[in-house]
């Protein structure tokens, strides 16, 4: 990567108004899909940003992020996108450096969510994206659909099924019944688009010092605000502060407790997709306590 660090402080540059120029480099966890570094300033070391790279095929990926923290940025904190790029195979993702102190506040971090949730697209109140992104490194379609079953039907489980079985998961009949019993759940419950993460765990919060809330790794979406709250609680949850909070500012729906396990396969299939095996049988649990129930 020869040119990625002249090309890193000229973007940084340009996209602040300040020159910069690399001092300080330091390797950072940046997950199981991207590389992360967060650098410093010559002149003012305190003066830092934190970058992801990968491939630079996976460019798109990183414009997607920036264009999903933007929106989220106009309900909770997040990371502020600065540039974003490819030099020769790397592409790149410059991101605002927070220094990130712990879990957030749970009752800070519920109002917060509500407030993202309260964000709905612009015009016609449709279900769906600007752009399409990825949830991990899987492709996520985000085609807009007037419809929220057909959406949830044709832009998330059904291409997680697809892609299943061409990696040797076949769910069968038990998958395609599913499929056809999600107008089901929704008998009596007709979700308006709220602005969503998308990919909202643990491992994607943290608090600042003073514990306010930062979100980071997005897979944005407009879609029904349960699916937040749902994986939310899939592994391990943000225990009953959060919970309470995010209620009081706006209560869910009685049918959520068999909805989130709709969305929850979600996840889970995807899971499967991309770590293998280990996620068959919780998939299959999954499917078939929705099959009961609904």
């Amino acid at each position: 990567m020869p040119t990625l660090i002249p090309d890193l402080e000229s973007a940084i540059s340009i996209a602040t108004g300040t020159p910069f120029h690399v001092k300080q480099q330091r390797s950072v966890g940046g997950g199981c899909i991207n590389q992360a570094f967060v650098i410093g300033d010559a002149a003012d070391p305190a003066r830092r940003f934190f970058v992801k790279t990968n491939r630079a095929a996976l460019h798109p990926m990183f414009v997607a992020e920036a264009a999903g923290l933007r929106a989220l940025g106009a309900g909770i904190r997040v990371p502020q996108p600065i540039a974003h790029g490819i030099s020769g195979d790397t592409a790149w993702l410059v991101l605002e450096y927070l220094p990130l102190a712990g879990s957030p506040d749970p009752e800070l971090m519920g109002a917060a969510l509500a407030r993202v949730h309260r964000i709905t697209p612009t015009g016609a109140p449709r279900f769906g994206w600007e752009i399409d992104n990825t949830i991990g490194c899987t492709k996520q379609s985000n085609r807009w659909h007037d419809s929220w079953v057909d959406f949830w039907r044709e832009e998330r489980l059904l291409p997680q099924f697809r892609l299943a079985r061409q990696n040797g998961f076949d769910f069968g009949v038990a998958g395609e019944a599913v499929l056809d019993k999600i107008p089901d759940f929704f008998r009596t419950y007709s979700p308006q688009p709220s602005l969503l993460h998308g990919d909202l765990w643990g491992g994607n919060a943290a608090g600042l010092a003073d514990g306010t809330p930062v979100v980071f790794d997005p897979a944005c979406y407009f879609g029904d605000r349960e699916c937040d709250l749902a994986m939310t609680e899939l592994f391990g949850g943000f225990g009953s502060r959060f919970y309470a909070a995010y209620h009081a500012a706006w209560p869910v729906d009685a049918g959520y407790a068999q909805r989130k396990t709709l969305y929850n396969l979600y996840h889970i299939i995807n899971h499967l997709n991309l770590f293998g095996s280990s996620y068959f049988g919780q998939a299959r649990q999954m499917l078939a306590e929705l099959l009961r129930g609904g």
